[in-house]
């Protein structure tokens, strides 16, 4: 386990370099998919990986928002970065690689497998935003003085 997240800090924030984020927002960067990684591989084989990624998305989304604020930086900064452990790319290249060798039912469950995980992970930053926009509006909601 600590291999998994050590190993999943380091892409993140090497992903970060790549993204040219700035550097300060490194170790946030890796932190936010550490956090991530750590939520989908505990809770991949009880719910299953597209309920794994949506959940890990959506606290990814949630993290990000926080520190955007903290650090006075865009939240895409974190969490673009930060969902690089969940991307299914190698899944994709599996399927494609299906694909050429023309396994065509193993290309397809591997192409709608690899859709619906990266369906979860663009509705978990919606639902994460949605939280946001929520607590937000309840948050700073102006009181109302009853007469």
């Amino acid at each position: 386990m600590l291999a998994q997240l050590f190993t999943s800090f380091i892409a993140t924030a090497a992903f970060g370099i790549l993204f040219h984020a700035p550097r300060r927002s490194l170790l946030q960067c890796g932190f936010v998919g550490m956090l991530g990684w750590l939520v989908y591989y505990s809770t991949t084989g009880s719910m299953g990986p597209v309920s794994a990624n949506l959940l890990a998305t959506v606290l990814i989304g949630i993290v990000s928002q926080g520190f955007a604020r903290l650090y006075k930086m865009p939240v895409i900064i974190f969490s673009v970065a930060g969902i690089i452990p969940l991307v299914p790319g190698g899944m994709a290249y599996n399927a494609m690689r299906q694909f050429v060798q023309h396994n065509y039912p193993q290309a397809l469950e591997l192409a709608i497998s690899t859709l619906m995980i990266a369906g979860a992970i663009a509705v978990g930053l919606v639902l994460s935003e949605v939280i946001n926009q929520i607590f937000r509006s309840i948050r700073f909601r102006p009181h109302i003085k009853k007469q």
